[in-house]
């Protein structure tokens, strides 16, 4: 098996190196990541400049690496479709492991899940893997590795829907102290929009994102109700942002009349 691994964290994470160090033990690993750090990036992918690749030493176990300029929507964009050949093509995209979890509606902003969601566009197989711990060593990334490689061939019996990936948080607590997996639901907010106001040394002003943790009450089934209880949560999502369900109220409200027959 073929298996892409990306992040958002760059090419040199502690993330990226414990999960291929352990999976190119049993499995092909490419890794194509970007050549410094781009957390938040969200979706973004990169027009109105060239993207610089450079192939490196084969990093962690991997056949062949690269770094990329752009973001980690390009990473996996540019891998598949033109850095990797017919027969180095992916059977899996892993994102991650990142450097920090990516719950509820911070799902959106993360460049770790978007990574999963262009490999999910390509209809690869695509999972997005966070650890949820903001400064961690290579070692606290281990069982995390160690999961994810006990977890690739159970993949072999999941059909992934289409436009469909799976967004797996792991606690960043030792082994012992976890109670579980729980599939989940995208929670809500997981930190308030707080920002402080500075005043820099020549008096200018300037503002810092200083969110802190929501207190609000998580529906059971939710991935960050699931951390919370020191479980592995894992989401399956979908990039199809349609609400069938109102269609055909909003035809009712707007095309009256053949108001929507020009």
């Amino acid at each position: 098996m073929n298996i892409l691994i990306s992040n958002d964290d760059g090419v040199n994470a502690y993330g990226i190196q414990a999960i291929s160090e352990i999976l190119s033990k049993n499995y092909n690993i490419y890794i194509i990541a970007p050549d410094r750090e781009r957390s938040a990036a969200g979706h973004s992918i990169t027009l109105n400049s060239p993207l610089r690749v450079e192939e490196l030493e084969p990093k962690y176990g991997s056949i062949r690496s690269w770094a990329v300029s752009g973001t980690p929507g390009d990473c996996i964009k540019i891998g598949v479709n033109a850095i990797l050949s017919n027969e180095e093509r992916p059977d899996l995209i892993i994102s991650g492991i990142n450097h920090g979890p990516n719950l509820g509606h911070d799902i959106l902003y993360s460049g770790t899940v978007s990574c999963a969601i262009e490999g999910a566009m390509m209809n690869i197989p695509s999972i997005a893997v966070s650890l949820n711990s903001y400064k961690p060593t290579l070692d606290d990334f281990l069982f995390s590795a160690k999961f994810i490689e006990s977890l690739v061939p159970k993949l072999d019996r999941f059909k992934f829907p289409e436009k469909s990936i799976l967004n797996i948080n792991i606690p960043g607590i030792a082994k012992e102290d976890i109670t579980g997996v729980a599939v989940t639901e995208m929670g809500g907010r997981m930190f308030t929009d707080n920002y402080e106001k500075r005043i820099d040394p020549r008096g200018k002003v300037y503002y810092w994102m200083a969110g802190k943790l929501t207190s609000e009450k998580d529906n059971d089934n939710t991935d960050i109700t699931a951390i919370r209880q020191n479980k592995i949560s894992i989401s399956p999502l979908s990039f199809n942002l349609t609400r069938k369900d109102v269609i055909e109220d909003l035809n009712k409200v707007l095309c009256n009349d053949n108001i929507c027959n020009w």
